[in-house]
């Protein structure tokens, strides 16, 4: 629930709700760089960790879809430190039978592209704020419409949990699906047996062309079962609430308020690390049996919306009971997108053409996009929806919707802290950066538009303060690719790909 309580990561500091510092890809044109450090109050203490040298293990079936790097690979044989240091790209293995409790109770393992082993690729979870994956559940009970949710652990391959997860209770024709989440660029799945990734709808992209940081597995038939369960009267979504602090609706994944160049990306889950390069489940048991762990979390649309936005706006974010964490309530992007779907009014934000994860050659693909949209459970393409969505119009609501929104409430969200401080110094000028950054990342110069937000930077890059343009912009140009190009409705996605102007955005998603 929204409203009636406080805020979830300041009733439960365990939580994946809790205070984070999240690592962001930094636009190259900002000049900006970020360490690799996550920083968080409350719960297990920072410490300092040596990356594990575990070897690899057999290695499981081919993944369904290929990797396909932003940028070149480094071969199977290369095992300098520059060489994982310039990697991107990482392979998760994903367990049999993953919608089954036993199969979201085994642990995903995290290992290098094309064979390299985890310590040659940087691909592992102690180099989680670069590289490190992240999975999460949400379970529908479709004779109750109860939900909840569960994060499955990633553990570095060859090496063990640090605690073995815990195994849920699931309700009998519980429907699930999982997102994926990663830090790095290019994260790909690999079935643990050559029909995982069939048997449980998991979707990596398009043949030759995934989608970057995120994939999901079943999401298509969970908010097909969850959108029935709501006609049926089982499920019922809580409405946003309003927020005390400026009295407007609190804002949604789908708020164009909040949205950046790729919404709808990324988890909550949290993992704890310990010295040996383990990762184990985020609860109290293993908090307080890893004293001195460190939380791992993956930067996300998400994060930002249920740890630092709704608080400080004095909303909540929706929640279910979190299996893995005792039924404690917990957050999932997959609740969010329910959220969002019951509650936001238009113009509603849904997953655009331009958008840099449903790219194809750099060129916009109704394909790709609808079988994102599908995962999320957003609409596919239509005349209607394209009044908001199409790659123009998205950007063009974004700047006369996000604009405004921060410059009113630019006093209440400076006094907060940055999910990110090497973008900007305070929650207000990490979020006037980053949609400067997302106008740029979306090319909404094609559009005819202009960059509302002008920042002030550092002698560090950061941002420490923003002004804007808060005269309204009408889009006035239409194109087909994410650079140039003419008025159409996209390129057929039949070639192999990196991801365009992915090292220059703002994001592990958020």
């Amino acid at each position: 629930m929204r409203t009636g309580h406080r805020p979830a990561w300041r009733r439960r500091p365990q939580s994946r709700a809790a205070r984070i510092a999240v690592p962001l890809a930094i636009p190259m044109a900002l000049g900006l760089t970020l360490g690799a450090v996550l920083a968080f109050t409350g719960g297990p203490s920072s410490t300092t960790i040596k990356q594990s040298a575990a070897g690899a293990t057999a290695t499981p079936s081919a993944s369904a879809s290929p990797t396909v790097s932003a940028v070149a690979s480094p071969t199977a044989t290369a095992t300098t430190p520059a060489a994982a240091a310039a990697n991107v790209s990482c392979d998760i293995i994903v367990p049999a039978n993953p919608l089954t409790a036993q199969g979201l109770a085994t642990p995903y393992q995290l290992t290098g592209p094309n064979g390299m082993t985890p310590a040659a690729s940087g691909c592992t979870m102690a180099n989680a704020a670069n590289l490190g994956a992240f999975v999460q559940a949400t379970i529908l009970n479709p004779a109750t419409g109860a939900l909840s949710v569960y994060e499955p652990l990633v553990i570095t391959q060859g090496t063990t949990a640090a605690v073995a997860p815990v195994v849920p209770t699931l309700p009998a024709g519980a429907v699930v699906t999982i997102n994926f989440g990663f830090n790095g660029t290019n994260l790909t799945q690999v079935g643990a047996t050559a029909n995982t990734l069939r048997q449980a709808g998991c979707v990596n992209g398009l043949n030759g062309s995934i989608f970057g940081q995120v994939s999901f597995c079943n999401g298509t038939n969970f908010f097909r079962a969850a959108f029935q369960a709501e006609r049926q009267g089982k499920l019922t979504i809580p409405a946003l609430g309003t927020s005390p602090k400026d009295g407007m609706t609190c804002p949604s994944t789908r708020s164009f308020q909040l949205i950046d160049q790729d919404q709808s990306d990324n988890v909550t889950s949290i993992y704890l690390l310990n010295g040996n390069g383990q990762t184990a489940q985020n609860n109290a048991a293993n908090a307080a049996a890893l004293a001195g762990a460190t939380k791992l979390a993956n930067g996300s649309d998400n994060i930002l919306l249920a740890a630092f936005v709704d608080p400080t706006l004095g909303c909540t974010p929706f929640e279910a009971p979190d299996l893995s964490q005792a039924g404690t309530p917990g957050t999932s992007q997959a609740l969010d997108e329910l959220s969002a779907a019951k509650n936001q009014a238009a113009p509603i934000a849904l997953v655009p053409e331009n958008d840099p994860m449903t790219l194809v050659n750099n060129a916009f693909s109704a394909t790709k996009t609808n079988l994102y949209r599908s995962n999320v459970g957003q609409s596919p393409i239509s005349n209607a929806n394209n009044q908001a969505d199409s790659p123009a119009n998205y950007c063009q609501n974004m700047v006369n919707v996000q604009t405004p929104f921060l410059s009113n409430n630019q006093g209440v969200l400076g006094t907060d802290t940055s999910p990110v401080p090497a973008v900007g110094s305070n929650l207000f000028t990490f979020m006037a950066n980053r949609l400067s950054m997302s106008f740029t990342n979306l090319n909404c110069q094609n559009f005819g538009l202009t960059n509302p937000v002008t920042v002030v930077l550092s002698g560090q890059g950061v941002a420490t303060g923003a002004t804007f343009n808060l005269t309204p912009q009408k889009a006035t140009a239409a194109t087909t690719a994410a650079g140039t190009g003419a008025a159409g409705t996209g390129t057929p996605p039949n070639q192999r790909r990196g991801r365009p102007g992915h090292q220059i955005q703002n994001g592990s998603g958020m």
